[in-house]
């Protein structure tokens, strides 16, 4: 009797180590679990994107506990919690979530005053489609060239949502990436912009910007939603949500709701989409030859579109008078990254001269972005789709 007790003890302890993640786990989960504690150390000391990669290193070390399968815990495990929560991620329900309360958040007053600042938004955006040329040089897909292009715009929702529609095996590399990208904005941009200016460039005084009305305030999201829309109606989900929350915002009797979408809402969307994003990178699924990939394109992305759109200032400058001349360093500001590019853009141009203060003219090229990744995901997705 005594016996047969201890070997039915021996037997349920057996079975209770096989079903622990000590037992379950391999070298992969050990390695996104490092980089799990990376993302929380760059958002939590280095204070990079925290809002983004608190959510995101998290998750990351969620998703990649060792488990037993068929213990429905694990994200792509059907009837499990987490799964359901994801399911926002992979139908694209999230996304113009966000989108929706970024509109009712931005205001796009310095874009309004001097629209000429919208094209280096749509400059900026050359950094997807080099993406897209040479990912389909590396041997992707032509669905998946356009799911990783996207990351050069340096918009994690709008990556998610397009990787939702084309690549959904590489969504969690994709958004990863691109908020990955989004965090380094202080760090990947400075080198490209001094690398392509002089100092007299970087001294360029700019105009202040006008003022504008609030008629126009009103006006421009109406407007820009039938314009933008009516080019690219694919990209309907995220701009008709960012143009309807800046109406919100900006119609003057809306005020709660813009402060519900710009505020709560947002704020749990954006860690439901984080946390859920970091558990998809299961080892299992994640650390493969082509999310390594992506992570490398991603890279030449964003510094094509950052190469892109401090060029085309320059370009630009060439055709205008000497007091309508832009400064070339708010070109890197046409990326998505509201409003930590802008920022890279203000703080240069103070190093050169304490006085020359660019943060608001650079805000017009950063939300230009906003719309010009969201038309370019609508353009990738209506020829791709």
């Amino acid at each position: 009797m005594r016996e047969g007790f201890f070997e039915f003890l021996g037997d349920n302890l057996a079975e209770f180590w096989n079903f622990t993640g000590f037992a379950n786990a391999t070298g992969g989960h050990l390695i996104m679990i490092a980089i799990g504690l990376f993302f929380l150390y760059l958002g939590i000391w280095k204070k990079y994107e925290p809002m983004l990669l608190v959510p995101i290193g998290f998750g990351i070390l969620i998703g990649n506990i060792p488990f037993f399968p068929g213990m429905q815990v694990g994200i792509y495990e059907d009837g499990s919690v987490l799964n359901y929560l994801y399911f926002g991620v992979i139908r694209g329900v999230y996304p113009p979530l966000i989108f929706l309360g970024i509109g009712a958040m931005t205001d796009f007053s310095a874009l309004i005053s001097n629209p000429k600042l919208m094209l280096i938004g749509a400059a900026a955006q050359f950094g997807i489609f080099a993406a897209y040329i040479i990912a389909l040089l590396f041997g992707y897909s032509a669905a998946e060239a356009g799911a990783i292009g996207i990351i050069g715009g340096a918009d994690g929702p709008t990556a998610i949502f397009l990787s939702s529609r084309l690549a959904p095996d590489l969504m969690g590399a994709i958004a990863i990436s691109a908020y990955s990208y989004m965090a380094l904005v202080p760090v990947l941009q400075p080198p490209v912009m001094k690398l392509l200016t002089t100092r007299k460039e970087r001294l360029i005084r700019m105009r202040p910007p006008r003022q504008v009305s609030q008629t126009e305030k009103i006006i421009f999201p109406i407007v820009g939603l039938l314009l933008t829309c009516f080019l690219v109606p694919s990209g309907l989900p995220l701009l008709g949500m960012l143009f309807f929350g800046n109406l919100l915002k900006e119609s003057g009797v809306t005020r709660r709701l813009a402060q519900t979408a710009s505020g709560p809402l947002i704020d749990i969307v954006t860690i439901l989409i984080g946390l859920t994003v970091g558990a998809s990178t299961q080892a299992t699924t994640f650390l493969t030859a082509k999310s390594i990939g992506i992570f490398g394109i991603g890279a030449l992305s964003f510094i094509f579109a950052t190469f892109a759109g401090v060029l085309f200032v320059k370009i630009l400058n060439l055709f205008l008078k000497p007091g309508n001349k832009i400064n070339p360093l708010i070109g890197n500001a046409g990326v998505s990254a509201v409003p930590d590019s802008a920022r890279v853009s203000n703080e240069i141009g103070l190093h050169y001269d304490k006085t020359n203060y660019l943060l608001m003219h650079a805000m017009g090229p950063n939300v230009a972005g906003v719309i010009g990744s969201a038309v370019a995901a609508g353009i990738l997705l209506g020829f791709l789709g």
